[in-house]
């Protein structure tokens, strides 16, 4: 065995034990290194990997703790080889590093918002959101996406579902036609088919979404949802020449093109191209954006910038469909933005995740997989012959938490894909033996 497994199994057995109780402090890798007299990097794959299972975590300059959430029957449970509870599973979709995200900052800045907070910040958030948030997402946009808007224009929901129910509720009445990107975002679909609405796939190449194939098929659609930065889930761009035949069909047939930002902060390759919403000159596009792969999922904080001409609208849909995020959360994630915080954390998970995803395709091709080349994102995408699905569910036996493109498909025929996220796999010896677990699982 390595002996940085070695030295996880031993710090694992203390807290089992009892020895090194939840919320304790783990010597520096410098020092636990001149203790056991290894080097330090052998110290930090030790504390990466148990991280990564969930039984350590990183509190920033703080140190490295036992996990609160580490409890007796928990230890008992992973000592016979399962997942501590709540702990991301291998290759987990949809999660961004959780060791990384600065916990302890995001503390300080919520316990200084419940000191200063008065009487009236007890009642109920504002329908649309609160102000503060509002003005620092459209400061973001600004300078990071060349989107300009006003503050009036941004409507705060409850997640990436809420906001596309708001914008259901605004614009759609049953029958209306929406283009859908196949393969694509899976979850999603059941807003619109619950709202009565024509769900029309539209097959996906190396340059995006085919808008010439949406227009001989369905031109008449009132809307079309696409994820154009970063395509989910193959993770493709759509092209300039594309986002410029999209305009002019919203323009000429009065459609309503809602753009999903997905994983636009996170590209590691190449010039971004711009968000069709800086293109949008006659003001048919609908921009949505969300804190889930940015910060983290349980945030629950998404945003709709809307047209103007539209805002009324929106707003009166929303006092009927309130902005349910708490008072508390909106106004510490205004202080993370307009304190710079959002910007350094931004920078910091691009090079995290630039060195885990090498980690990841490195020691998935040394097992002969044949991984997809991306230019950004958060999971991979990696070529299988035969039935993905069946593939998958030998996987998913085994405890990694793989998908099957063939799950994300409407009406779309194509090779079996199977996808992974990457951003939890915190250290080049994990993503090895990941990579053999898969192996060994699906051959």
């Amino acid at each position: 065995m390595p002996r940085y497994q070695q030295i996880a199994r031993q710090l694992k057995q203390a807290i089992s034990d009892g020895e090194l109780l939840p919320g304790s402090r783990l010597p520096s890798s410098r020092t636990m290194a001149h203790e056991l007299g290894v080097a330090r990097a052998t110290v930090e794959n030790a504390y990466g990997e148990l991280v990564a299972q969930g039984w350590l975590e990183r509190r920033g300059q703080a140190g490295t703790f036992v996990s609160p959430s580490v409890t007796a029957a928990v230890h008992n449970q992973h000592v016979s080889g399962s997942q501590p509870q709540g702990a991301p599973l291998p290759f987990q979709m949809g999660l961004p590093a959780l060791d990384a995200f600065p916990r302890a900052l995001w503390a300080r800045l919520m316990g200084r918002r419940l000191r200063l907070q008065t009487p009236y910040d007890l009642m109920l958030p504002q329908n649309n959101g609160e102000s503060s948030l509002k003005q620092a997402i459209a400061d973001y946009l600004r300078f990071s996406r060349s989107i300009e808007c006003q503050p009036e224009q941004i409507f705060i929901t409850a997640g990436f579902q809420a906001a596309m129910r708001l914008v259901v509720r605004t614009l759609a009445t049953p029958g209306d036609g929406i283009w859908l990107e196949d393969p694509g975002y899976r979850y999603i679909r059941p807003v619109f088919a619950d709202a009565g609405m024509a769900l029309h796939p539209v097959p996906v190449d190396d340059k995006g979404m085919q808008i010439d194939y949406a227009l001989e098929h369905y031109p008449q659609a009132l809307f079309a949802l696409l994820t154009p930065a970063h395509q989910s889930p193959l993770g493709v761009a759509l092209s300039l020449a594309r986002r410029h035949q999209l305009l002019e069909w919203a323009a000429a047939q009065q459609s309503w093109v809602i753009e999903d930002d997905y994983d636009s902060e996170f590209r590691y390759h190449g010039k971004p191209l711009p968000p069709i919403k800086s293109l949008d000159g006659p003001e048919r596009v609908i921009y949505a954006g969300t804190f889930s792969k940015s910060m983290f999922p349980a945030l629950r904080v998404a945003w709709l910038v809307v047209p103007q001409q539209q805002v009324e609208a929106f707003s009166q849909q929303a006092r009927v469909l309130p902005c349910t995020v708490p008072k508390l959360i909106q106004q510490t994630l205004a202080d993370f933005l307009q304190e710079g915080h959002f910007w350094r954390h931004l920078k910091k998970m691009r090079q995290c995740y630039s060195e885990r995803r090498v980690w990841l395709e490195t020691a998935l091709r040394s097992e002969g997989f044949d991984v997809v080349p991306q230019a950004g994102g958060i999971q991979l995408v990696m070529r299988v012959k035969g039935d993905d699905r069946a593939l998958v569910a030998r996987a998913r036996a085994s405890g990694l938490a793989v998908q099957a493109l063939s799950d994300w498909r409407i009406a779309s025929k194509g090779e079996g894909r199977i996808l992974m996220c990457f951003t939890n796999v915190a250290s080049q010896q994990l993503a090895q033996r990941f990579a053999i677990r898969l192996r060994q699982a699906i051959t």
